[in-house]
């Protein structure tokens, strides 16, 4: 019998499969039938493009003037070398992540450079064993490279003005995504066949765990959606993000965070009143705060978690201006 309905199924299963380090397959259930294609199709963009990662976008090789040189001693060109190199995967391992890493390499010969060669504090290399180039005896190849994080493609063009003029710019391979594909299923539900399940299968090139990449590629398309779902103020038609539910829950004053006195004590003396001032901040900023010692740290970071805003998290460029010019607001109201 046809039944009338007034809301669609909501998914209530999710299952991971862990195929390997790098390689995932996420199954969800039940959509009703066209609602996987319609969530799925967006969340494998959103793996693609948003997904974040480290790559150099910068070099400088000595006695070398451009990428089609010739590099003396080293049995690849330059060119040659700059494409091994891009194969490549480089972890960053600094302090603020958001920060260019300049790394100044040396290597005398004879010698045949791999990934492990690259691997230096503050860098990591996901392929040790990838091969870079081959040096001749009695040479020595001096190198910089330039590494930043960031997501999805950048052309060596775009890239030019961030760097210092005798570096020659790389195009920036950002993605750690190597692999998204999904297959939709038909299920049966109650009897009816014509619900769906959708099936991820992700593989990451080793710089990011693939479950967390998911969970985070969801995240990002929740917060591009969230625009949609704010308060919308009807004068002329205009809305703003300073009227989100989530911007309001967020200029609550820290005390109703409950927090220990000497916790509450460290963050008073530097001026933090609200809530919102510690999601805005990473982990890196949070330690820096003097007197804060690490039972306080992890005594905020529980409590932002049990507020669905863990340290570190990603929030999109609207929301943190958004919640900033709200608290710069309600400081200056109080001043």
């Amino acid at each position: 019998m046809k039944v009338i309905k007034t809301a669609p199924h909501v998914p209530t299963d999710i299952s991971v499969e862990k195929i390997s380090d790098r390689q995932i397959r996420v199954s969800v259930s039940a959509f009703e039938s066209g609602y996987a294609i319609t969530l799925a199709h967006p969340i494998r963009r959103f793996l693609l493009q948003s997904s974040v990662g480290y790559a150099p976008i910068g070099i400088k090789i000595e006695n070398v003037a451009h990428e089609f040189d010739s590099v003396r001693g080293m049995a690849e060109d330059a060119a040659l070398f700059i494409a091994n190199l891009k194969n490549i995967r480089l972890v960053g391992r600094a302090k603020n992540p958001d920060e260019q890493l300049v790394v100044h390499y040396s290597f005398k010969g004879p010698a045949k450079l791999s990934g492990k060669h690259l691997e230096v504090e503050g860098v990591g290399v996901v392929d040790k064993e990838a091969y870079l180039a081959t040096i001749n005896e009695d040479v020595q190849l001096d190198f910089t490279l330039i590494i930043q994080r960031g997501m999805g493609y950048v052309p060596s063009e775009s890239i030019r003005g961030l760097i210092p003029s005798d570096y020659i710019p790389l195009d920036a391979y950002f993605t750690p995504i190597k692999k998204v594909v999904y297959n939709i299923e038909n299920m049966l539900v109650d009897g009816n066949p014509n619900f769906e399940r959708v099936i991820f299968d992700i593989e990451s090139d080793g710089q990011i765990d693939p479950q967390h990449a998911f969970q985070e590629a969801v995240k990002t398309m929740h917060a591009q959606m969230h625009i949609f779902s704010t308060s919308m103020a009807h004068s002329k038609g205009a809305y703003t993000l300073e009227d989100s539910l989530e911007v309001k829950d967020l200029v609550r004053k820290v005390e109703d965070l409950d927090l220990s006195a000497r916790c509450f004590n460290c963050l008073d003396k530097i001026g933090i009143k609200y809530i919102g001032e510690l999601v805005l901040m990473d982990a890196y900023e949070l330690k820096g705060i003097k007197n804060l010692g690490k039972k306080s740290y992890d005594e905020i970071a529980e409590k932002l978690e049990q507020l669905k805003y863990p340290v570190g998290q990603e929030l999109s460029p609207e929301f943190k201006a958004s919640l900033k010019a709200r608290i710069e607001k309600l400081k200056s109201e109080e001043s």
